[in-house]
């Protein structure tokens, strides 16, 4: 779902707390970093400490391989006129881009030499499709989410294409997905209203030349002797999740990466056409979050934040108030890491996870971000005046790095 460019309730649980959230300026201010372009951006990838690919407006795309010091901006070859929502990184070589637009303004391309190169590996040819959103369990399966096309039957079905060795994208078939209602789409505001589990870590160590190898412990992350770690997909999860908005606002879930698919209503506001869900994150199988609102009124007090406990089928609105518009939303990985328990249960083996704390959130608005670690209460960032942001990609030292309009990029430790 387009949006223009210069744009595009936590269930709480009772027993635990509930909380009226004060909006008001803090002291902190996100690190800012110089990212040498005026483009607007609202792609954005951490792969490592040192390594990181942004993406935006003019086919623009970025990297630093210094942990943010310094920053390259370029342009993809011919692409002048693309808009790149998305990137997925997977080294500091290899990257991929996903355009947004109508028809085939939407594109994927790859790199595996930093840019030196690049392959368009898929254009769309419906005049009605327009890609929303990219994700990666590694680098030779991904996913990429489109606005509802119709299908053979004259039914609407979001545009569903995966990879499996990271060069060739096929469609998922449309028999297997659920009808698109009228006026339902997804919005490409920061390439996150679709979710994948990212709960692996691969090491330095490991992948000394393209950081392509993953490896994890039983009880959590080997690390290199430098101590770098980077973000891996969790590799052998099949679950999918992706957020609509517009006339309604609901997620669809696959258990088995695109095979069968349920559909799930949200309290998430919707309605006009400029809102619903813009963003979806899950810290494991049960616990999620989805943040919204409308961006056309990025002030107006939600509904636009809930949360899951039982993998999307049920959302429980946050307490937080007031609300405003939400761009994305993703979990502080590292902090979150130790709250991801499991036991297995007498009798039939079955695998539980459990809510444990610590947990840390970040909360995208246009000009601040909420550092959410309950059960304490949110704290504001609010930026430099002037500045912006659109979405942001978690750190595997904890943190998030954030980007937005006009160039903006910043890091929160």
């Amino acid at each position: 779902m387009n949006l223009p460019c210069i744009l595009r309730q936590f269930p709480i649980p009772s027993s635990l707390f509930v909380l009226t959230l004060v909006v008001s300026a803090f002291a902190q201010t996100p690190q800012l970093q110089m990212s040498h372009t005026a483009e607007d951006l609202r792609g954005v990838s951490v792969v490592s400490r040192q390594i990181a690919w942004a993406s935006g407006t003019h086919g623009t795309y970025l990297r630093t391989t210094d942990g943010g010091r310094n920053w390259t901006p370029a342009q993809v070859p011919e692409a002048a006129t693309l808009d790149f929502r998305g990137v997925i990184a997977f080294s500091a070589d290899e990257a991929f881009l996903m355009s947004s637009g109508p028809g085939d303004q939407s594109r994927i391309y790859h790199t595996s030499d930093a840019g030196k190169h690049w392959q368009l590996q898929f254009k769309n040819t419906s005049p009605q499709g327009f890609f929303d959103s990219i994700a990666f369990w590694d680098p030779t399966h991904g996913i990429v989410l489109g606005d509802p096309i119709a299908d053979e039957a004259g039914k609407l079905k979001f545009e569903l294409l995966q990879t499996n060795d990271g060069q060739s994208w096929r469609p998922i078939p449309s028999s297997r997905l659920p009808e698109a209602l009228p006026g339902e789409g997804a919005f490409a505001a920061s390439n996150s209203c679709i979710a994948i589990l990212v709960e692996m870590w691969k090491s330095r160590a490991s992948a000394p030349h393209m950081d392509n190898q993953w490896k994890s412990g039983p009880s959590g992350p080997r690390q290199s002797p430098n101590n770098e770690r980077a973000l891996a997909p969790a590799e052998s999860d099949r679950n999918i999740w992706f957020a609509t908005g517009g006339k309604v606002a609901r997620v669809f879930h696959s258990a088995d990466r695109g095979e069968t698919w349920q559909v799930f209503d949200t309290p998430v506001q919707q309605g006009p056409d400029s809102a619903g869900i813009f963003s979806i994150a899950f810290r494991d199988p049960l616990h999620g979050v989805i943040a919204g609102g409308d961006y056309k009124r990025p002030k107006a007090d939600g509904p636009n934040l809930a949360f899951t406990e039982d993998g999307g089928k049920t959302w429980t609105l946050s307490q937080i108030h007031p609300q405003a518009y939400f761009s994305a939303v993703t979990y502080d990985l590292e902090v979150n890491r130790t709250a991801i328990g499991q036991h297995t249960e007498d009798g039939d083996k079955k695998i539980r996870i459990r809510r444990t704390t610590p947990e840390r959130l970040f909360i995208i608005g246009p000009d601040f971000v909420f550092d959410f670690r309950p059960p304490s209460n949110p704290t504001r960032i609010n930026g430099k005046r002037g500045t912006g942001f659109n979405a942001a990609s978690p750190n595997g030292h904890g943190g998030a790095l954030i980007v937005g309009p006009k160039g903006a990029i910043a890091s929160i430790p």
